[in-house]
């Protein structure tokens, strides 16, 4: 008989649920985006995300269930983000699961919101172990030896700031809305001046290093010097989108240079048999990235992995399925598992 699981994500600034079978069968997805209330503020404000989660929170679950058909007592366990993340909005989504999983005795299944990530292309695509996987995100960017759903070992990772905020906070300075980084994304597209492009000296930091790590701390320093030497006022467009490519491509080919030193680590970890890569959060539904990293699997002989956009960034699918994983391996949590607001992969659990 398949098992039914509900899965809520609340760490940061989407309140979202889903329901997902063990056949991966997505039943009910819902998320709702707090996107226009932080867009005032320029950023993720996080008393304001952990209010609107508690205001919105049953909704959400109560639509899934209505989406799905089911009653919570045809549910088989519930799970929720528990960390990394803003532990106020972490603390709504985990008391909800934990809260109807008391009340139904059934069981509570804590889910690493990073473990989530990268464990979606095993949901979209049913994904064989073990894989490469790069986690691009807003707080997080990682390489990762993916060898089972509890066995994951980190690879690289950024020294300083994550890929999805120096996209974010970049395009802030630049004066665009936010979410930062599909905004950079449309504005690049419409640069047709690769010299003016050139103009623009952005770092690539590690370039050629041999480890899989990044560094985006001064890049941002190089953008806010670039964007103070315009006249106050607007950036003229022309300008803006050709210093929004230059970005970007600085970005793709930092991301590709590393991802040559990683797949070396991952052989000499896991073997030569590497076949698979996954690009996982936020970052990954970004089109021209995206193409580079085509490329570069054709060039290596890989079978690129990316979710669909709308499960590369946060949702409640990728929990529901982390839970299906590791309740499939006999693994659930107490009711006294505490929130954690750093959870690096890897750290042990006190139970579960």
């Amino acid at each position: 008989m398949s098992t039914v699981i509900l899965g809520i994500e609340t760490s940061c600034d989407e309140t979202a649920a889903a329901i997902i079978d063990s056949d991966r069968n997505i039943l009910a997805h819902h998320v709702y985006s707090q996107m226009k209330t932080h867009r005032a503020h320029g950023g993720v404000v996080p008393e304001i995300a952990a209010r609107k989660h508690v205001e919105k929170i049953m909704p959400v679950i109560e639509t899934c269930l209505d989406e799905a058909g089911l009653k919570p007592s045809q549910l088989t366990a519930f799970a929720a983000t528990c960390g990394p993340g803003l532990i106020g909005g972490v603390m709504v989504g985990m008391m909800a699961a934990k809260g109807m999983a008391a009340a139904l005795d059934k069981p509570f299944i804590a889910v690493n919101h990073l473990e989530a990530h990268v464990l979606t292309p095993r949901l979209t695509s049913n994904l064989e172990f073990p894989y490469l996987a790069l986690l691009v995100s807003g707080g997080h960017t990682q390489f990762l030896a993916v060898e089972s759903a509890t066995t994951m070992h980190l690879l690289g990772t950024t020294r300083d700031d994550a890929l999805g905020e120096a996209f974010d906070k970049s395009a802030k300075m630049m004066g665009l809305p936010y979410p930062g980084g599909p905004e950079i994304e449309k504005l690049a597209l419409k640069s047709n001046d690769r010299e003016k492009e050139k103009a623009y000296k952005l770092p690539r930091p590690f370039l050629g290093a041999k480890h899989a790590d990044f560094s985006f701390s001064g890049l941002k320093t190089a953008m806010r010097q670039n964007i103070e030497a315009f006249p106050e006022g607007p950036i003229p467009e022309a300008e803006a989108a050709a210093l929004a490519s230059a970005f970007q491509h600085c970005i793709v080919e930092t991301i590709i240079d590393r991802c040559q030193y990683a797949l070396e680590l991952y052989k000499s970890h896991i073997g030569e048999n590497c076949a698979r890569l996954a690009v996982v959060g936020g970052v990954a539904a970004n089109q021209y990235l995206a193409q580079q990293l085509a490329d570069f699997s054709n060039t290596h002989n890989l079978t690129l992995d990316i979710a669909p956009p709308a499960l590369c960034t946060d949702n409640g699918a990728m929990i529901a399925w982390a839970a299906h994983e590791r309740y499939a391996l006999g693994r659930v949590d107490t009711l006294d598992f505490k929130a954690l607001p750093r959870w690096p992969l890897g750290k042990a659990r006190k139970n579960g």
